[in-house]
């Protein structure tokens, strides 16, 4: 069964007269087209009982048509009223519709009332997001080829942001090497704006690479990834600079040691909140646990954050072809952070990374 045909299913067996699905990532996952839309309005609407249409900004209806979808399409003129011609195809399929499935966390405020306006009647509290979520959880054996592929690009730029760290260089510098090496091999796109974090400002788990510079004696963290195919890549490493003190030295190796534990772990059967119980307890242990204050993982697919979280009291069983990261940190303010991750595919009894960079403490810069 395609993903298109269990979508109909699942509007079918939720009782809904159609589904109205606008997130384009959603969009890109179902139908094999890709885009931005920005201000303009892009849908996919599902029926039990009908075919879909893809209603799009004029400007993309050839590229719809070009990617081989073999239903309808509609595309709108900036001018015209999308919302009002939306509803004039679906009462062509279904004269009075009275329960709408929506994504929730996706539909702004503003265009669901739009669509309210046009059917006045109907209900729109069903929520198709879980649907997906579950529908994009498990990821075939060609989608795992992907995201392998996105892990090598991943590889290769950790060894050239490694190799581009000097004392007196820019977090952006290495950051630019990396990006301008990745475009020579034809990887154009960064699945998430890469992180360079040097010294204290690692401690900030989402600061953003800016012109901080490269000082000896000091921690450096990477965390990077690619877009490759539709597909992403990302993964975490903290390397070193010069002489590191005891306390750098031990984060480090209480960090790795969870990270590690972790990920031998991982495998069919456990639940989400033991595997994060895992690293967390080391990191508890060695007396680091207020500094680790994020969950272990996300899952990663089309994006480099999806369901499911990897984190306390969620009792979802791993299951082969769920695709996560694992990635405890410790973020010690006005000292020093460090992450490591890998992304994993849970296997049919265990699993296996994406990446394989060295996790062992490399020293650089010298």
């Amino acid at each position: 069964m395609n993903k298109l045909s269990q979508l109909r299913q699942a509007v079918n067996e939720a009782q809904l007269d159609v589904a109205y699905l606008s997130d384009p990532m959603t969009i890109k996952y179902l139908t094999g087209f890709g885009s931005d839309p920005i201000e303009r309005v892009l849908a996919l609407l599902v029926f039990a009982d009908h075919d879909p249409f893809l209603f799009a900004p004029a400007l993309e209806v050839e590229a719809i048509k070009d990617t081989g979808w073999p239903y309808d399409v509609y595309g709108y003129l900036d001018h015209e009223q999308p919302y009002a011609m939306i509803a004039e195809q679906i009462k062509k399929r279904v004269a009075a519709p009275s329960r709408f499935g929506i994504e929730q966390g996706f539909l702004t405020v503003a265009r669901l009332r739009a669509l309210q306006e046009q059917f006045p009647k109907a209900n729109f509290d069903y929520d198709m997001t879980p649907t997906i979520q579950h529908m994009r959880l498990i990821k075939s054996p060609d989608e795992i080829a992907i995201l392998e592929e996105n892990g090598k690009w991943a590889d290769f730029a950790f060894k050239v942001g490694f190799d581009a760290v000097k004392i007196g260089a820019t977090e952006n510098q290495i950051a630019a090497e990396i990006h301008y090496a990745l475009q020579k091999h034809g990887v154009m796109h960064m699945s998430f704006d890469t992180l360079i974090q040097a010294g204290a400002h690692a401690a900030e788990p989402h600061g953003a690479t800016n012109d901080t510079k490269i000082q000896d004696n000091e921690l450096v963290l990477f965390d990077l990834g690619t877009n490759v195919d539709g597909y992403t890549s990302d993964a975490s490493r903290t390397v070193a600079v010069g002489t590191l003190n005891d306390k750098q030295k031990d984060i480090y190796q209480v960090c790795l040691e969870a990270q590690l534990a972790a990920q031998e772990a991982a495998k069919p059967g456990m639940t989400a909140a033991e595997l994060d119980k895992i690293a967390r307890d080391i990191i508890d242990q060695a007396g680091y646990g207020e500094y680790f204050i994020h969950r272990l993982g996300h899952g990663m697919g089309m994006t480099d954050h999806e369901f499911p979280s990897i984190m306390e009291g969620n009792d979802m069983l791993l299951e082969p072809g769920m695709c996560f990261s694992i990635e405890p940190g410790i973020y010690i303010p006005g000292f020093a952070g460090v992450r490591i991750e890998d992304c994993i595919h849970i296997t049919k009894d265990g699993n296996e990374p994406f990446t394989h960079t060295t996790k062992e403490l490399q020293y650089v810069g010298r």
